[in-house]
């Protein structure tokens, strides 16, 4: 069997408040017991839950119930004749664990009632048991009940002797109809597992028992898979459930088709993520977005897990926020930040969505029928695009396979290298250039190749492919939206990660004018996107020539009002490495470097003295007498020598020494590092060592 249901252990949940019931005065524990069996009394059941646990939720409900008489007469009692009647103290400790008990009833019912119906039907024994075990509390319990010290009516004592009898009669309760539909999904799973392709038939008639019957119900299963795998250390236990989304992600598209979500969940979530300010805390450096799935790396740094793979997919070896060079690559989940921010999400009812996962599990073994449904999902998804040659889909069935590869991309590296080895990158590219006519196929599409580039051996296939590069710098130019713009900017940033790559990305000219126009005029996170393409294309001296042409100098003293840090670090790049050319072209900021110099962060300010230090050099005294115009920035450099990072001091060093060599009537430049003895002619510099 590739499923055992001693691997599905029970949502694990955080104990309610209503658990501590020290506080509580007398009267006050029998009105919270019996608020408890209303609430318990009050649940609904979804048919599915009803199919696979209909007669010990019912009964556990019923019993319930009738403890409900019990505790309203005794309440009746208390508040008649409150002094007359003794109750005695054992009565209370009984009601204490009686509340726990019954707490644990209805939080099982709870979970079995709200979450996955794939992992209920696969621990049907267990929860069965657990059943079972919680009834067993309440027949011990009602075992010591002081029932002969308390002033009953007959009505209400038979009725404690009756559930009594019946908690201690009560046996765990699997009905044949739910142990045969368990086994008929774990031989689809085998089935699947041995690349044999389920019959749809018989799919379908899974997925209607448990009444999962259109795809935004098969999301939802999705969904509520996750969560349980979240909540899960085992690893086994991990693998059977990352075997099930697989299943019900295939099954979504072969049964009920490829589809996105609908347009009012997808604005409703953008609405309401944008009407409230998300906290910094909450942020990913690198996308400024909300984190989703934080992961801590080797500096204490946190950033979100897709962005801060992709800067280290893409050749980076240091933390994007310190710059210090990372001991390793491991990512390790910050778990409490994650509750904190799903926390904050509720409460402002937004949506908090988790990254799938489909075949691997913390590097581990990869799971080998979750795989194979992802190839039969791929395989289905790209035929069906392909078959658009001969009998053509409509707009909405070709986004919505476009749309379901694009979050198969984004699970993890085997689905980016099934898409890309089933041939969907040249049927992904023709969709580039659609964007007026279909402006969400236009982002689909974009999109699922940005996700695929993540994957190392995917970059090449990209860069290879017939049109890939005009249509990803078509979409940075004229896009129909800042998001396509954006992933766009984020394709060429992931691509530039191989220096062939770069240098071939750096000779489109449309490449280049299309990251420098998206820097300057588009919103916050899009001029992120293209700022940080930008630098990594600087890296290449030849590609530096370009970005000059291209107006990326004047961008970057433009950005710096709003983005220091990103504004001086490219234009440190770009005058590092562009020679008298770029220096020219960067006179203009010197002021806006100053400020910075001044005013920016440690970072921005280091940057900002290490990009004056090179044009300094390379601009000789003009360049230095337009940087002492610039009110107090001596003081401002003593003052970066005295707290600034060891980099920061060097460069604030330099900088000092070549003001004061210009203030003496003498050459501005200097070499970092060596004693130079300086001649002075009418058109030349010569520096002895």
């Amino acid at each position: 069997m590739a499923l055992s249901p001693e691997t599905f252990t029970t949502r694990k949940r955080r104990p309610g408040a209503s658990f501590n019931t020290s506080k509580l005065s007398d009267l006050n524990l029998l009105f919270s017991l019996l608020q408890l069996t209303d609430q318990i009394c009050s649940l609904d059941l979804n048919s599915a839950a009803n199919f696979l646990f209909n007669r010990a939720s019912c009964s556990a409900i019923r019993k319930t119930q009738l403890l409900s008489v019990v505790f309203e007469d005794l309440i009746r009692s208390s508040t008649a004749n409150p002094d007359s009647v003794v109750v005695p103290h054992s009565l209370f400790l009984c009601l204490e664990e009686m509340y726990i008990v019954l707490h644990k009833i209805k939080t099982l019912i709870e979970d079995f009632s709200s979450g996955s119906r794939f992992n209920l039907l696969m621990q049907i024994e267990i929860v069965a048991d657990t059943f079972h075990r919680l009834t067993g509390e309440l027949s011990t319990l009602l075992d010591v009940f002081p029932i002969q010290e308390l002033t009953l009516n007959d009505d209400v004592r038979d009725l404690v002797l009756l559930v009594r009898k019946q908690c201690s009669e009560s046996r765990p309760v699997i009905g044949t109809e739910q142990i045969n539909l368990r086994r008929e999904v774990v031989s689809v799973l085998d089935r699947i597992k041995n690349e044999i392709v389920p019959d749809q038939a018989h799919l379908s008639s899974i997925f209607e028992k448990l009444e999962i019957r259109d795809a935004s119900s098969c999301r939802a299963e999705i969904e509520n898979l996750e969560e349980e795998i979240q909540n899960r250390s085992e690893e086994q236990s991990k693998a059977d459930l990352v075997a099930l989304i697989g299943l019900v992600r295939f099954a979504k598209c072969v049964l009920f088709g490829a589809s996105t979500p609908s347009t009012r969940s997808v604005s409703l979530r953008r609405s309401r993520s944008s009407e409230f300010a998300v906290p910094a805390d909450y942020r990913c450096p690198i996308s400024l977005e909300l984190m989703q799935d934080p992961v801590v790396v080797a500096t204490g740094q946190t950033y979100d897990r897709v962005s801060i793979k992709l800067w280290m997919d893409s050749g980076h070896n240091t933390c994007p926020k310190t710059g210090q060079t990372l001991s390793h690559t491991d990512l390790i989940p910050n778990r409490v930040l994650r509750n904190m921010i799903a926390t904050w999400c509720r409460e402002q009812k937004i949506p908090f969505e988790v990254e799938t996962v489909t075949g691997k599990l913390n590097g581990g073994v990869t799971n080998k029928a979750a795989l194979e449904a992802t190839r039969m999902t791929v395989s289905f998804l790209v035929n069906k695009l392909r078959e658009n040659d001969n009998a053509p889909l409509s707009v909405e069935d070709t986004n919505g396979a476009v749309y379901e590869l694009r979050v198969l991309a984004k699970t993890d590296s085997d689905s980016r290298a099934c898409i890309a080895e089933a041939g969907a990158i040249p049927l992904l590219v023709r969709f580039l250039d659609v964007g007026m006519e279909n402006p969400s196929l236009q982002v689909n599409a974009v999109t699922t190749i940005l996700n695929l580039s993540i994957l190392e051996a995917n970059k090449t296939r990209i860069m290879e492919t017939d049109g890939a590069l005009n249509g990803v710098a078509e979409v940075l130019l004229s896009g129909a939206t800042w998001e396509a713009k954006a992933n766009a900017a984020a394709t060429v940033f992931s691509l530039s990660g191989v220096p062939a790559h770069r240098k071939r990305l750096g000779r489109k000219t449309r490449v280049v004018s299309g990251l420098v126009s998206l820097a300057r005029s588009g919103p916050e996170g899009a001029r992120r996107d293209a700022l940080a393409a930008i630098l990594n294309l600087a890296a290449d001296r030849e590609t530096v020539a370009r970005l000059v042409e291209g107006g990326a100098v004047s961008m970057a003293a433009e950005v710096m009002a709003a983005m220091p840090e990103e504004g001086v670090t490219i234009l440190e790049a770009v005058v590092k490495r562009g020679g008298l050319v770029a220096v020219a072209a960067a006179y203009a900021g010197i002021k806006r470097l100053g400020a910075v110099l001044r005013e920016g962060s440690e970072r921005a300010r280091e940057s900002a003295a290490a990009t004056l230090v090179t044009m300094c050099r390379k601009g000789g005294s003009e360049i230095v007498a337009e940087l002492a115009a610039v009110p107090g920035v001596e003081r401002v450099i003593w003052e970066l020598m005295a707290v600034g990072s060891v980099r920061g001091r060097r460069k604030a060093a330099t900088l000092l020494r070549i003001l004061r060599r210009w203030a003496a009537g003498l050459d501005g430049g200097e070499n970092e590092g060596m004693s130079t003895t300086t001649m002075v002619a009418p058109s030349t510099t010569t520096l002895v060592p």
